[in-house]
């Protein structure tokens, strides 16, 4: 409770008192601490009044702001405890404490002043502040000196409240109670005893409070005493002279030793502090010492080949300016730090490929600073080179061959000398020197291949390239420059010059000129190689050269045999079956291979239903049963393609006669108009002439229509008397030796007047041709030659023929 409360309780006391008198006023004593519901007293009797009063006027406690630790049981008239009531907390060292609250009624109003004192009991024990404390006492302190402690403070009043301390153990301190004048006291701790921190560093002491209540309460606080140093005492190293190694090139950093001094002497007077001195072979520029700890540690790169050992001074001092000194003597250990250095004195950068066994090609010295084992060096080279190393005294050596050069097998040398020493581990250093093997002229031209073939197309442009020869030299340089030479040779009588050329430089093989396969398949030469050297070497090859075939020719037609003023007809007789040979055509290509492979077609036909050709033979057979309805005249227009790419044909015309006999034949195809004919040459000869009469203009338009009347009354006169000749095959006839020419050859005799059309024919015998010949000026045998118009198609086309004239 606060003061504010108090003191409004106080008041409000005051106030009950006055009016007591008037309204009543009761009091009440109980002990802090009583457990909730206890009694504290019968209101209802003590004031008075009948418990149905208090129901009546709905009585109640009032407290204004306070707490309310006072509850009125109506039914019973009494109060109770409400709330646990700690004395200490609501008056804490006041006295007496009370409660004050009031009774209120009503109908009519009243109220009534209750007090309720509330007595102590020795609940609380003496309590410091803190659970320990500390001091920190100079060993020179004097007798007599006084320390303030903090004293005890127990809740409780009255004999329950503090009596007295107690500090123990007693050996340097006494304790001391001093009063004060607002009824407090001073704790002091006195020295009674001087300090030797040497001895005792530290004192801990228990001071102790008591109560006087029943039972006794005490309360306790620990003293810890630090007892501080004089410095009384100097700095003593543990050893006068200390002694440590350290391998050379250890890193920066690396703790060599340590060095350790010793000051009785505590805090400040015994923190010691190290530091080097000066020394003749600077090793503060070396080493480092750690000031507190005493550690040395590299600050710098130590070397054995510089300095072996180094002597170092150390000095120890407190913050008393006491000191004492040693000294470090460091040994420095070698390691094998150094590789060895190697020294090019002499080399040779070219050397011939014919160099002699044991010659020189450099010499060197090879030097290592580092001492014993780790100085110690050995050299040797890289495998697969003809030369090796030798040593020709203390750490010199020489490079000398120790095998043939040929360059070409090798033409450059990366020859890598390594020198290693004997340390653990072992350090190596390297050069790598270029020996060149300069050439010599020992090896010819060499062709890719023992010989050569190449093909070329006929009909090729003069000037193409055929193909390339190619040789290599070993050489170098000049001595493999390669050049090339068509060696004199003939083809055919002819110079090979006059058939390909080759390039000296380049190796390629030109056509001079365009070939024929059909003239020459293949030939062949020799190309020499020879190379730049001197003297010069060389090699040659032998190129043959192969034509290829190139359909540039188309078939060519030997039967039937095809001329410009005659007609020749194949004769089929009624009674032919189905597949009866009429005729075989046969013909020849000139190219090779597939475009010589041929193939017949039959093209057009007066009736296609009749006849067919073989595709591979060539033959012409009748398909169906020939009947009278069929045409006498029959002509089949056969074309023979070969197999090329793109192919190439040719065509030939075959006339059949369909009939039994001669006579039907020749009356059928010499029955023809005599006025068509002639109507037919005299619009060609009008045409003709138009056209001289266009270019020539009138008077060669006389000498021209002169020249071309007599020629139209001359060949009126032959025209008119046109015989058809038509072969008769019997039906024996058959293809032997696969020629296609026929075996059997009929002739016949014909006799005619001036005007043929009138006269009669005279047929002889059959005798060994099977052809009707025709001749007027009877020189021989009329060959069986079909001009370019068919004999259907130009009935007025001259005959050959043999005529006996009968007047």
């Amino acid at each position: 409770m606060s003061d504010r409360t108090m003191r409004r309780q106080v008041l409000l006391f005051s106030l009950v008192l006055h009016l007591s008198s008037v309204l009543g006023q009761v009091s009440y004593s109980i002990p802090e601490e009583m457990p909730s519901g206890s009694l504290v007293g019968n209101i209802a009797q003590d004031l008075g009044l009948d418990v149905k009063r208090l129901k009546s006027g709905k009585a109640r406690v009032y407290t204004g702001d306070s707490a309310g630790y006072i509850e009125l049981n109506k039914e019973r008239g009494v109060l109770l405890i409400k709330d646990r009531i700690d004395r200490e907390a609501i008056c804490r060292q006041t006295t007496p404490c009370a409660l004050h609250f009031q009774i209120i009624l009503e109908n009519p109003m009243e109220f009534y002043s209750v007090t309720v004192e509330i007595t102590d009991i020795n609940d609380n024990p003496p309590t410091f502040e803190k659970n320990e404390v500390s001091f920190k006492i100079s060993e020179s302190a004097v007798i007599g000196a006084k320390f303030v402690l903090d004293r005890a403070i127990d809740l409780d009043v009255g004999k329950n409240g503090l009596q007295k301390y107690d500090l123990k153990p007693t050996d340097n301190f006494v304790l001391k109670r001093e009063s004060q004048g607002d009824r407090t006291e001073k704790i002091e701790m006195v020295l009674q005893k001087p300090l030797d921190r040497e001895k005792e560093e530290s004192i801990s002491l228990v001071l102790t409070a008591f109560d006087g209540g029943d039972p006794q309460m005490s309360g306790t606080i620990r003293i810890f005493i630090t007892v501080l140093d004089v410095n009384d005492n100097a700095p003593v190293f543990t050893q006068t002279a200390y002694t440590a190694t350290v391998s050379e090139n250890a890193p920066e950093g690396t703790v060599v030793t340590s060095v350790t001094a010793s000051d009785a002497d505590y805090g400040m007077n015994g923190r010691i502090k190290y530091s080097i001195t000066n020394s003749l072979d600077q090793a503060h520029a070396l080493f480092h010492i750690n000031e507190d700890s005493g550690e040395i540690s590299l600050i710098g790169n130590i070397d054995y080949e510089n300095a072996r050992n180094y002597h170092i001074n150390i000095r120890a001092s407190d913050d008393g300016g006491l000191t004492d000194s040693c000294k470090v003597i460091v040994e420095v250990v070698d390691m094998n730090d150094n590789k060895p250095t190697i020294n090019i004195m002499s080399k040779s950068n070219m050397i011939s490929e014919h160099s002699k066994l044991n010659t020189v090609v450099a010499m060197m010295n090879v030097q290592d600073p580092d001492s014993n084992e780790n100085g110690k060096v050995q050299c040797f080279i890289n495998d697969n080179t003809p030369l090796t190393i030798k040593s020709t005294s203390n750490n010199f050596y020489s490079l000398v061959t120790d095998s043939d050069l040929d360059r070409e097998r090798a033409s450059e040398y990366n020859i890598t000398v390594t020198c290693s020493d004997e340390g653990v581990p072992s350090l190596s250093s390297s050069v790598t020197l270029t020996l060149q093997i300069s050439d010599v002229n020992d090896n010819a031209p060499v062709f890719e291949r023992s010989s050569y073939e190449a093909y070329i197309v006929e009909n090729n442009t003069p000037g193409l390239s055929i193909f390339t020869v190619k040789a290599r030299d070993a050489d170098w340089n000049q001595n493999a420059r390669v050049s090339y030479i068509l060696e004199d040779s003939s083809v055919n009588g002819v110079p090979v010059s006059s058939y390909v050329s080759v390039s000296a430089d380049s190796g390629v093989i030109h056509a001079v000129r365009s070939f024929d396969y059909e003239q020459i398949k293949d030939f062949q030469f020799r190309v020499k190689a020879q190379d730049g050297g001197s003297p010069p070497l060389s090699s040659n090859v032998t190129v043959k050269i192969m034509i290829q075939d190139q359909n540039d020719n188309p078939p060519q037609v030997l039967y039937p045999v095809q001329t410009g003023g005659s007609l020749v007809a194949e004769m089929v007789p009624r009674s032919a079956d189905v597949g009866y040979l009429v005729t075989k055509v046969v013909a020849v290509d000139v190219d090779s291979g597939q475009n010589a492979w041929l193939s017949y077609k039959l093209q057009k036909a007066t009736d296609r239903a009749l006849f067919e050709v073989g595709l591979q033979n060539g033959e012409i057979r009748t398909i169906r049963q020939v009947t009278d309805k069929d045409a006498v005249k029959q002509r089949l227009t056969v074309i023979v393609e070969d197999n090329g790419q793109p192919s190439r044909s040719a065509t030939v015309i075959v006339n059949v006669a369909v009939a039994d006999s001669f006579p039907e034949v020749l009356s059928e195809f010499t029955d023809f108009p005599h006025d068509k004919e002639y109507n037919d040459n005299l619009t060609f000869y009008l045409v003709l002439a138009l056209a001289v009469v266009s270019f020539l203009f009138i008077t060669c338009l006389v000498v021209i229509i002169s020249v071309k009347i007599y020629r139209w009354r001359q060949s009126r006169i032959m025209y008119h008397s046109n015989l058809p000749v038509i072969p008769y095959y019997p039906p024996r006839y058959s293809d032997t030796l696969g020629t296609g020419t026929l075996p059997h050859v009929y002739n016949y005799e014909v006799c005619r007047t001036t005007d043929s059309r009138k006269s009669d024919c005279k047929f002889g015998r059959a005798g060994s041709q099977n052809v009707l010949i025709m001749d007027p000026s009877s020189t021989g045998t009329m060959q069986r030659i079909q001009s370019e118009k068919s004999i259907l198609d130009e009935p007025d086309s001259p005959l050959e023929v043999r005529l006996s004239c009968l007047h």
